[in-house]
């Protein structure tokens, strides 16, 4: 049995919605650390696991060529909350859920000249600034939710790009945006990697490539069901996921490679398995 382990955010519901599992493959479904783990350890065959970790396992791990999670500017998910400005910044909350999310806000830190103290916490945005963190990482469903409560609501005659990103005191820094300012290219948040001693079957691959241009086909209909479970106006949904990149192309492997160099400049090179015919 092939064992695929899930991180199953809205960002990627327009692949993993639809996507009918072949014979002899079977999956489990776990937040960004989790399923790091448990494809490192074996657990599972394969994952979509967060880019920093393909970055530092590189000599176990492997990439599929042509499926990526990653943004070309904000991806609304990956925020920073604060409460005094980027460069007065002294003490931050890090969520536990995503290694390359705060693999991410390293590197800007750093390249701002900037060394805030950096702290486990978990709990909304609000409530951590209120415990007396100047800054809160938040990521996935609930920082997309979190930056629509500080930045929203999105009238009918406002367009996404157009919301303000201070209200009340508090300012919300997209790391997505931040890197693209920094570089000029995209970011890619998650690859779906496999363990070299175990690739892929080809009915799975291609199970998974028949999901993406159905879901992407249908970007309305997922935005509706995942709007009304976030609990958010579909138009904000739909607007988040299609600008997500999922195929990996060459801009996306420029921005892998620099975030690579930049957080682990000794890493073993990066291994992508071969592309197999179809979309």
């Amino acid at each position: 049995m092939y064992r695929a382990g899930w991180i199953h955010y809205t960002n990627v519901a327009p692949i993993l919605d639809d996507l009918v599992l072949p014979a002899g493959v079977n999956a489990v479904t776990g937040v960004p650390t989790q399923m790091n783990a448990a494809l490192l350890s074996g657990e599972v065959d394969i994952a979509n696991i967060s880019a920093v970790e393909f970055i530092r396992n590189a000599d176990q791990l492997a990439a599929l060529p042509d499926f990526s999670v990653a943004v070309l500017g904000s991806v609304y998910s990956v925020n920073l909350f604060h409460s005094v400005p980027w460069e007065d910044l002294k003490r931050v909350a890090l969520t536990a859920q995503s290694a390359t999310s705060v693999a991410l806000l390293e590197v800007l830190l750093r390249e701002s000249g900037l060394s805030p103290s950096l702290e486990r916490a978990e709990g909304t945005a609000q409530e951590l600034l209120a415990a007396g963190y100047d800054g809160v990482l938040r990521i996935g469903d609930s920082a997309l939710r979190e930056w629509y409560g500080v930045v929203g609501p999105l009238t009918e005659t406002t367009s996404m790009t157009a919301l303000p990103h201070h209200k009340g005191g508090v300012t919300v820094t997209d790391l997505a945006q931040k890197w693209f300012e920094l570089t000029g290219h995209p970011f890619v948040f998650a690859v779906w990697a496999y363990r070299q001693s175990a690739p892929p079957p080809a009915e799975l691959l291609q199970a998974m490539r028949v999901a993406r241009r159905h879901g992407i086909g249908h970007l309305e209909e997922v935005a509706q069901r995942h709007a009304q479970r976030l609990g958010l106006p579909e138009r904000v949904v739909q607007h988040y996921l299609w600008n997500f990149r999922y195929h990996l192309e060459a801009p996306d492997r420029l921005g892998l490679n620099e975030f690579a160099a930049k957080v682990a400049p000794n890493h073993p090179p990066l291994v992508f398995g071969p592309a197999l015919p179809g979309d």
